[in-house]
């Protein structure tokens, strides 16, 4: 579905970012992975190399203005289009706290660093796709973006921005052949934050995930394979007529009152 594309995948050394730079390489992209630490992306280069992949290797800081546009100008000379852009840098979030209790630093801070480092990574991409006439952006927030969400302190505020960012970016530049989408999905129990906090919480996270799983249509979490192979369809051709809207792979999280949905033998129909 990508052959003979090149994509940028920044923060490709986390969990998230690995799982859709192979995704990238399996479907035919030529990927190009940065991160602020070589080691972690180098590994996740050499990974699909020896898969069979093509891939390479950059210590970039994605909130530095300079060494990211050093960075795209570098690649289009090497290897002249960018045809993926996809930004999976860390927000830093603080959450479980009420936005009473939380400090403003760390309320403001997910934002913050999402609309600094997307503003500079996505717009460096968009300049050199609207030259050529062609290419797909894409960003990745979660459920807070979609509804009202306790508890979520300053991620909720920076998955907003981080939509509207990609609606108004995707109305400037689609003229221009260049498609804006974001995905919105809810947390994958397979990712390393999440895999993290079982292996410290075995006990509260079981409950954490059943109470999670309960809030979606489909009674259960989105898999990072999910949110990889949605990236994958977003930024082929087959999703030519997609662009300036977020794409929902919660499983339904953020479309309804699910955790009301009961078994047809526990007080169906009930409120």
């Amino acid at each position: 579905m990508l052959q003979n594309k090149n994509a940028i995948v920044y923060a490709a050394g986390g969990s998230l970012g690995s799982t859709i730079a192979k995704a990238f390489a399996a479907a035919g992209a030529r990927v190009f992975l940065s991160g602020r630490t070589l080691a972690a992306v180098q590994k996740v280069a050499d990974e699909i190399t020896a898969a069979g992949g093509r891939a390479e290797a950059a210590q970039v800081d994605a909130m530095d203005e300079s060494a990211v546009n050093s960075y795209v100008t570098a690649i289009v000379q090497q290897a002249g289009v960018i045809d993926i852009c996809f930004n999976l840098i860390d927000l830093q979030v603080v959450q479980n706290l009420p936005l009473v209790d939380i400090s403003t630093a760390d309320f403001v801070r997910p934002t913050a660093i999402a609309m600094q480092s997307h503003f500079i990574t996505d717009t460096a991409a968009a300049r050199v796709m609207m030259k050529q006439g062609s290419g797909v952006i894409l960003s990745l927030t979660a459920t807070p973006g979609g509804i009202g969400y306790p508890f979520t302190a300053g991620f909720a505020p920076a998955c907003a921005a981080m939509e509207s960012f990609s609606r108004n970016l995707a109305g400037e530049i689609g003229k221009y052949g260049v498609r804006v989408a974001n995905i919105r999905a809810g947390g994958s129990p397979d990712s390393k934050v999440f895999a993290d906090a079982i292996a410290a919480h075995p006990d509260t996270m079981k409950a954490v995930l059943e109470t999670m799983e309960d809030d979606t249509m489909l009674k259960r979490l989105p898999l990072m394979a999910d949110v990889a192979n949605t990236a994958v369809f977003l930024a082929s051709d087959m999703a030519a007529a997609i662009t300036g809207v977020t794409i929902d792979v919660s499983c339904g999280t953020t479309a309804g009152l699910n955790y009301r949905a009961k078994d047809r033998g526990n007080n169906a129909g009930r409120l």
